[in-house]
């Protein structure tokens, strides 16, 4: 538990002073002569000391006595100092390093105000409400607030309320629960909806508790914003005003992130007081193969299979790790490989192996959390889905099989290693695509920059249309209200009422239909209900797969990987949401290509780029999974590609895009014959590069190219948010797009390939074949374009001239009347096409691939 990590030596059987070095571990996994060039850059972060403090006198002594009988004498200062916060009644958020004992900061409080709460008349004069991301991360909480605080008998009563919860428990947890952990979800869906239920809870909360808030970015983080925004007008009518506090992986400026989410003023602790072990990160990158991929191009060999060889050879040795992966099909795959592996040393090993994901079953989730607490198992291969606070104590090394996204996430998972002060290794695999190369080479760019800001919009109107209609069904909207939803709110409601979803009635807007608010919206942005896996002959649900990603995951013939067993999928049916499988052994895993059209809706804003512009916008995206290509396994080599016929989706959202003139193609030397493969391969480059720019990961951003734009006239590049209305990701590159674009050039022009790999200009879903792509085109076209681009200062200083009148203020942008459908889970990078009269093969694009799940 990372709160008790104070005094406590780790728990698990192995002794830390018994454990090899990182170093050491490092030497091992790089003995040999082709694994020693694999590491391009090591980087050693010190151990430092702990900064002691003392725990505020209005701390209750049973607390303190339970804290001391869980080994931990004295709190570092930023628990102290986050504790005196919220007894002042301020709300804080905690941004330190991991296993820096942030759930202590804010439980002792927590506790304290619980306790004084249960001798009251009704036993019930304070609540607490624990909100997670995951249901896992509630549960593993869950259990270590009831471990420390046992000797406190039944003051604290701590309950996980999530859809797992039977629901003959839940009444029980509404009347008498003092402690319910959540995740937003619910929140959103089962108790808000529901609130005369838990008036006596409501009107009773002292503290709200929002843990691993950085997680709340995007879409998904503005969907979180509004819905807390509904439980502060709640707590409101109840009488209730309750303090907010927020524990956060190290990010920048996490007080300003922490009011965009709360909508409250927030106090910053973030002097990590702690004392680390020993970090030793490795910068790995995987070797070339004798294959050749697209168009002849080199293939180096892939993260997952380098991942699943480095965790075997962890495993041998003894080593507690887990492998961190991006996606889910990535996660079985890496399991796999390395049981197979581990069989042909010694069997029993294989069996210390698993992997771990979402779209799991409840009960497999515990087992595996479980048996990773008891050290039953030395490595496991799993999504993000555990970078978050989970106690896995006693790990030695984590393997990160591809750059997460953000320096924020990268940090975090290297932070699950080391959690008891022990020394720790951490290696990121690079996977041959344009960021993670450019990353292993500049290794300046992961050490020596600050980590992201967290982005977020609770005013996209897409977020907040359905948050309005589910707040009027809660309780009808009055004018007063409008202020806690924002500015847009107001511009807002006139369209609902155009829609027939609100009607005005006196001095309030209510809910007119007879279906429930809160299903307008899936604040996931998944897009409608789960697909559900189920397996054909034997009618057993595997699991789960997000509507979104369902067209480029479960389509037939996809290949479906669960808990090391391996399934084809016979037919998918959208309307009933399920997907049939059935157990196979196919030598090939599965990968969908989609095509992709855009149109510019609304250009907000322009700035010269010498003769040519950069804009930002409103477009609509169509999107179509096309066909897939069966690839072989380890190697990645493409075997067939197989057509499917799918529909279509469309998506209005927010796009940046910038055309070039005749006068800078001439300069730049590129004549028509290559124009489409120059666009195209800056365009690839370009969204390979955007994570290290804006807060986003690469499957929420997708990009069109084409020689000959039907809306610019002109040859167009557009890079746009994967969401409806847009995540900011897009606003983001507009302001950082000389910096963005300058690094991208350099990607390319860098790489020692001849003619364009998957390390600078290949992506391997490109719907159109990575055909046409021009490398020496599209470094000079960059060259020509970077030329005429203001400094960012200036750009952002210049009065940005919008096209056709004044800027639309946000409420004009279109309300959704009915609940938007997210296009894809990965939106496309598209390639440029050679008509414009044909839309749909004017920009072929690119498969989707399942992303990790939440």
């Amino acid at each position: 538990m990372p709160m008790a990590k104070n005094h406590r030596s780790d728990r698990t059987p192995t002794d830390p002073a018994s454990r090899p070095a990182p170093g050491v571990v490092l030497d091992r996994l790089t003995s040999g002569p082709s694994r020693a060039s694999r590491v391009t850059h090591t980087e050693h972060l010190p151990p430092r000391e702990g900064r002691h403090a003392v725990w505020p006198d209005r701390i209750r002594a049973e607390v303190l006595a339970a804290v001391r009988a869980a080994g931990i004498e004295h709190p570092w200062a930023h628990q102290a100092r986050a504790a005196e916060h919220a007894l002042d009644g301020e709300s804080v958020v905690v941004a330190t390093g991991t296993a820096s004992g942030k759930s202590l900061a804010y439980l002792v409080p927590v506790l304290s105000a619980l306790l004084e709460g249960a001798e009251a008349p009704n036993g019930r004069g304070a609540t607490t409400l624990y909100l997670a991301p995951t249901k896992a991360l509630a549960a593993d909480q869950c259990r270590s607030v009831k471990e420390l605080s046992h000797p406190l008998g039944h003051s604290v009563r701590a309950a996980v309320y999530d859809g797992d919860t039977p629901f003959e428990e839940r009444e029980w947890i509404r009347q008498y629960g003092n402690y319910v952990l959540t995740n937003p979800d619910m929140l959103h869906r089962g108790i808000l909806p529901s609130h005369p239920r838990w008036s006596s809870f409501l009107k009773s909360l002292k503290y709200v508790v929002i843990d691993e808030c950085h997680t709340y970015r995007g879409v998904f983080g503005s969907h979180v914003a509004q819905v807390l925004r509904r439980l502060r007008r709640l707590c409101a009518r109840y009488g209730a005003s309750p303090v907010f506090l927020l524990a956060s992986a190290t990010a920048a400026e996490p007080s300003v992130a922490a009011r965009r989410l709360t909508g409250l003023p927030v106090l910053e602790v973030a002097d990590d007081a702690s004392p680390r072990g020993e970090l030793v990160f490795a910068l790995w990158e995987p070797p070339l193969t004798e294959l050749h991929g697209e168009k002849g191009a080199p293939v180096r060999r892939t993260a997952t299979a380098e991942a699943a060889d480095l965790l075997t050879d962890l495993t041998v040795q003894g080593v507690r790790s887990v492998a961190f992966v991006r996606s889910r099909r990535g996660a079985e795959l890496i399991s796999v490989i390395s049981q197979e592996r581990l069989a042909e040393v010694d069997r029993s090993l294989a069996r210390r192996v698993a992997a771990y994901r979402g779209g799991y079953l409840p009960e497999e989730r515990r087992a595996l959390e479980h048996a990773l607490h008891s050290g039953e198992l030395l490595g496991l291969a799993a999504t993000n889905a555990l970078e978050l606070g989970i106690d896995i104590s006693g790990l030695d090394a984590v393997v990160i099989a591809g750059y997460p996204g953000t320096r924020a996430s990268l940090w975090q998972q290297a932070g699950r290693a080391g959690r008891s002060g022990q020394g720790a290794l951490a290696v990121l695999v690079a996977r041959d695509d344009p960021l993670d190369t450019f990353l292993v080479h500049h290794p300046e760019a992961l050490f020596d920059q600050p980590v992201e800001s967290t982005v977020l919009d609770p005013d996209n109107p897409y977020v907040l249309a359905p948050h309005l209609c589910a707040a009027a069904a809660e309780l009808p909207l009055t004018d007063e209200d409008l202020d806690l939803f924002g500015p847009a709110s107001e511009g807002l409601l006139p369209q609902l009422e155009a829609a027939k979803l609100l009607r005005r009635r006196t001095k309030a807007w209510h809910w007119t239909r007879r279906e429930r608010a809160a299903d307008l919206t899936d604040i996931r942005g998944e897009g409608g209900r789960p697909v559900q896996v189920v397996e054909t002959g034997t009618g057993r649900l595997l699991g789960t797969v997000d509507a979104g990603a369902a067209h480029s995951t479960v389509h037939e013939g996809a290949v479906h990987l669960h808990q090391g067993r391996t399934y084809l999928v016979r037919s998918l049916d959208m309307e009933d949401s399920v997907a049939l499988v059935e157990e196979a052994a196919p030598p090939y895993s599965t990968v969908a290509r989609d095509t992709t059209s855009i149109s510019v809706l609304e250009t907000d804003t322009e700035i010269p780029w010498g003769d040519g512009r950069l804009c930002y916008g409103s477009v609509e995206v169509t999107n179509q999974v096309v066909s897939f290509l069966r690839r072989r396994l380890i190697t990645g080599e493409v075997l067939g590609e197989t057509k499917l016929d799918l529909p279509p989706r469309t998506l209005r959202t927010r796009a940046v895009w910038w055309t070039v003139t005749e006068d800078q193609l001439d300069r730049a030397r590129i004549n028509p014959e290559i124009l489409g493969g120059s666009l195209h391969a800056a365009e690839h480059a370009s969204i390979g590069l955007l994570p290290l720019f804006a807060t986003c990961d690469r499957w929420d951003i997708g990009g069109v190219s084409i020689p000959l734009h039907p809306d610019t006239l002109l040859p167009t590049v557009f890079v746009y948010d994967g969401h409806p209305g847009g995540a900011g990701f897009a606003e983001r590159a507009f302001h950082t797009a000389r910096t963005w674009l300058t690094a991208t050039r350099q990607a390319i022009a860098s790489c020692e390939c001849d003619a364009g790999c998957p390390s600078c200009i290949q992506s391997p879903k490109c719907g159109n074949g990575n055909d046409p792509l021009h490398k020496r085109g599209a470094v000079r076209l960059l060259t020509v374009l970077l030329e005429g681009a203001p400094e960012e200062k200036e750009a952002e200083e210049t009065e940005e001239r919008p096209t056709g009148g004044p800027e639309k203020p946000s409420e004009d942008r279109p309300a959704p009347s009915s609940p938007p459908t997210r296009a894809t889970e990965e939106p496309p990078e598209a390639a440029p096409g050679e008509s414009t009269e044909q839309p749909s093969e004017a920009a072929p694009g690119r498969p989707t691939e399942a992303p990790p799940a939440p």
